[in-house]
């Protein structure tokens, strides 16, 4: 019987193909709209908390309140030095360091271009290398204070930052001042992180006279440590030191934990409001099953009353109604859920190979197929449960004298 139903309503689509096709094409373009943006979005929440883990769950991070972002020269809060003598003689803190931020004119040859530019202390490259996952591809990382020698990422050598690849041994001028290159790093696959350039604090401080001003400070933890109960002494330590309450308080101490939460919550307020756009599309979509639906109710008055007078059910009907809009919106998502995937594929293949970038990924699970292809079926479903309802409520009688 429920076989008979989807004969009857597919048969009914393809006699009507131009009418199916224009309405069907309302819920493709919905679905592929929701789909694309939810595997967006999954694909970049994926990527950034395989950030975190790389980061590990023994290191936490300190910067000047009031600053959103990367850490950034003039700040108008300051940690200094001294802030990381204090945090160094911390219980269950095993190792600090800290970077150094200013933006610098960098020139190769007679071209100059505006860069961000990270002071290290050389001691601290292994933990800085260790959180940001960076290895060094050519050359090696530079060994003393103040050699005037950078490492930088490996666009200047792969992606013709400046018109001739910047290689090792090379010399490039940093505010006018030359600096040879010791060490290019391995690709990240972040257009920012792949066109740093580090040097020596010391060399830092020499360069933008930063006196004792620290700009961002990370701290790692000893083996089988709570990264939890190290940050609250780090954060009772450094209220004491710099003379600050609850209230008063002057830096912000972020955990992996906080920071993957913040972005969550980021990802999940943009994803709704896009969302929400999307389903405005959609409810355009339902609303021309509807109009398809009452047409084909019209269009059909007849044969409703013939069905009916050889014994069907005002049931049945309603059901071969529900269930032709309900086809509508299957075949729509099934279409959209395809489309979506193109267009997602395309986008991050975009990212990868022209905006040089492996965060914005995508991500399709099968709960997510499913989800849609239900979401679809439905959304044709109800939009045409007036019409159908309209149908089985025909008087015999009428519908067979309907012209």
């Amino acid at each position: 019987m429920i076989s008979d139903y989807f004969s009857l309503a597919w048969k009914s689509l393809k006699k009507r193909k131009m009418r199916s096709w224009l309405t069907i094409i309302g819920i493709i373009i919905s679905i592929a709209t929701i789909f694309t943006l939810i595997a967006l979005s999954l694909g970049l929440q994926g990527a950034i908390e395989e950030q975190f883990r790389m980061l590990g769950s023994d290191k936490f991070f300190i910067q000047p309140k009031g600053q959103l972002g990367p850490p950034q020269a003039g700040a108008g809060v300051m940690l200094t030095k001294e802030d990381v003598d204090v945090i160094k003689k911390i219980n269950g803190v095993k190792e600090v360091t800290y970077l150094l931020v200013g933006n610098a004119k960098v020139e190769s040859g007679d071209e100059e271009r505006f860069f961000p530019v990270y002071g290290i202390p050389q001691e601290g490259l292994g933990l800085y290398f260790e959180t940001g996952s960076l290895k060094i591809e050519d050359g090696r990382v530079f060994e003393k204070e103040g050699a005037k020698e950078v490492i930088i990422g490996n666009n200047y050598k792969s992606k013709n930052i400046f018109s001739k690849p910047i290689k090792t041994g090379d010399t490039i001028l940093i505010n006018g001042v030359e600096f040879k290159v010791k060490g290019i790093l391995e690709l990240i696959g972040n257009p920012d992180d792949d066109r740093i350039i580090m040097m020596s604090a010391k060399d830092m401080e020499e360069l933008f006279d930063t006196k004792n001003r620290v700009d961002f400070i990370m701290v790692q933890t000893n083996d089988g440590e709570n990264i939890i109960d190290v940050a609250e002494r780090t954060k009772k330590k450094l209220q004491r030191f710099r003379n600050v309450d609850d209230k008063t308080q002057d830096f912000v101490i972020l955990t992996p934990e906080e920071l993957l939460n913040s972005i969550d919550t980021i990802l999940t307020i943009i994803t709704a409001f896009l969302g929400g756009i999307a389903a405005i599309s959609l409810l355009v979509g339902a609303i021309g099953i509807t109009n398809t639906m009452y047409t084909s109710v019209l269009e059909r008055t007849k044969e409703i009353g013939t069905m009916k007078a050889v014994g069907a059910k005002n049931e049945d009907i309603l059901i071969i109604f529900l269930i032709e809009s309900g086809m509508i919106g299957l075949i729509g998502g099934i279409l959209g859920i395809g489309l979506g995937i193109g267009i997602s594929e395309a986008i991050e293949y975009i990212a990868i190979n022209l905006l040089g970038t492996t965060l914005l990924q995508t991500a399709y699970p099968l709960w997510l197929i499913i989800s849609c292809l239900t979401f679809a079926f439905l959304t044709g479903s109800i939009a045409g449960s007036l019409p159908a309802w309209q149908a089985s409520k025909t008087n015999v009688v009428d519908a067979l004298r309907y012209e």
